[in-house]
């Protein structure tokens, strides 16, 4: 069994580079695009996933988890958490922040790292914690666009991990239900800007959300 600071993929998920990618996010108005995301080889969706097994498709090869803050605290207050459709459908977890030290986490936890490894593990799948590295990148790329130290959003960060991890030969990243707005403390306009450059270079493609 991994340790606690051990990532079982250090650069993020490992994708085949020829595979067809569908990266699903949440926010309204993503449209009926089930059957275009299933069609997909490798489906990946964020936290509660609203939409899955309806409107958004059926399939999630890869699943993120945002393993710091209050979201994490209250799915490992649920104890049918495990059961949740999602979760049950998911071949791989993707945890988005590094596990902070306990000596860092406290006096009021803010990473529930070490408590959702132990609840993830005996499911048997992979579990990928993206490194403080990438991070470090992340906010580099966005800091251009910022006028303080940025604070990426789980989606970009799950997005530039699974860029990097198919490097630049795959086929472009179908992305859905992005809409670069919610909580503030995120820099949407750079990161719109981010995924913009990355469409003009052939990495993804952004689909619009509707209405």
């Amino acid at each position: 069994m991994p340790s606690d600071t051990d990532s079982s993929c250090p650069s993020g998920p490992d994708l085949v580079t020829s595979a067809s990618l569908a990266i699903v996010g949440n926010a309204p108005g993503i449209g009926d695009v089930g059957p275009a995301i299933d069609a997909a080889a490798c489906v990946v969706r964020f936290n509660n996933a609203p939409g899955f097994g309806a409107g958004t498709g059926r399939r999630v090869t890869h699943l993120a988890l945002v393993n710091r803050g209050g979201q994490m605290r209250e799915w490992l207050e649920d104890r049918h958490f495990l059961m949740r459709p999602v979760i049950r459908a998911a071949g791989a977890f993707i945890l988005p922040f590094p596990m902070l030290p306990a000596e860092h986490n406290v006096p009021e936890p803010i990473c529930w790292t070490r408590e959702i490894l132990a609840r993830l593990r005996p499911l048997g799948r992979p579990i990928h914690i993206l490194p403080e590295a990438l991070h470090d990148q992340a906010r580099g790329l966005l800091a251009e666009g910022t006028s303080h130290e940025p604070n990426p959003s789980t989606g970009f960060l799950v997005t530039l991990a699974l860029l990097q991890g198919r490097g630049a030969q795959g086929p472009a990243a179908e992305v859905y239900g992005f809409g670069f707005e919610g909580w503030p403390g995120h820099p949407w306009k750079a990161e719109r800007a981010w995924f913009s450059a990355a469409e003009a270079a052939g990495r993804l493609h952004l689909h619009p959300l509707q209405g």
